[in-house]
């Protein structure tokens, strides 16, 4: 059955590499980033690769005022919305966050308000329409406060916090919530990064995604060897976790 899909964040390599899987199953997209060069690229790429229909909007989501233009751009060239994907942000240099409040305050809209504005603006149209899945990257960094990442991962923590809220305001209206905790991914973001052995390639996990959404999860670990990874570094009391450089 063919789905209209909006991904906002449609850059983003785990968002591209989702949305090849479904523009393979002729699915059609409206397309939502920042750099017009490379959304033109993706649109591109997934015509080429099936994908039935694809347009796009380019605008800053740190401006509040463009989040209705988009829904009204995708309804327009979509009609309904079947799946919301959600994939924008920014990984904030956290020395940077430390001596710099304004800098601090731009990573907190980019990765977190933008967000929950989106999703306050998406579930009330979802509500009118009776259906839909939405799917937000969050983060594992947003379910223990580290000193490499705090301001990142408080962000992250936030939207995910708003999700379950979602997800127990919609439960039993056939509107779906979907959150996602990618561990150690490979992308530009994540470039300077060192990589190890947990470290995997967006095309590894953007399968994982595709099969959440179609079976309505609530949430996502992926790889999910992340979920226990988690649960234990959860598990360690304050008094010990603050001594940790993990």
């Amino acid at each position: 059955m063919q789905k209209n899909i909006l991904i906002i964040g449609a850059t983003s390599a785990i968002a591209c590499a989702t949305a090849r899987l479904y523009a393979a199953c002729h699915h059609q997209f409206f397309l939502v980033g920042r750099n017009e060069e490379k959304i033109k690229l993706t649109k591109q790429d997934l015509l080429i690769r099936g994908a039935k229909k694809v347009e796009s909007y380019c605008c800053d989501l740190t401006k509040m005022e463009n989040h209705e233009k988009i829904l009204h751009h995708a309804e327009l060239s979509l009609g309904t919305l079947d799946i919301v994907i959600i994939a924008h942000g920014v990984l904030p240099d956290q020395q940077q966050c430390e001596k710099n409040i304004d800098f601090m305050v731009q990573s907190f809209e980019v990765n977190q308000i933008s967000t929950l504005c989106l999703l306050t603006l998406i579930s009330e149209r979802l509500k009118t329409q009776g259906h839909g899945t939405v799917a937000v990257l969050s983060s594992v960094a947003g379910e223990r406060g580290r000193k490499i990442n705090y301001v990142y991962g408080a962000a992250k923590s936030a939207v995910s916090i708003f999700l379950q809220g979602l997800r127990n305001r919609f439960h039993g209206t056939g509107i779906h919530f979907l959150t996602i905790h990618p561990g150690f991914i490979c992308t530009p973001m994540t470039e300077n990064f060192k990589k190890g052995r947990l470290w995997k390639q967006p095309d590894e996990i953007a399968p994982d995604i595709v099969k959440a959404i179609a079976k309505k999860k609530d949430l996502l670990y992926t790889p999910w060897f992340w979920r226990y990874i988690m649960l234990i570094i959860k598990m360690i009391p304050e008094k010990f976790f603050k001594k940790m450089s993990i």
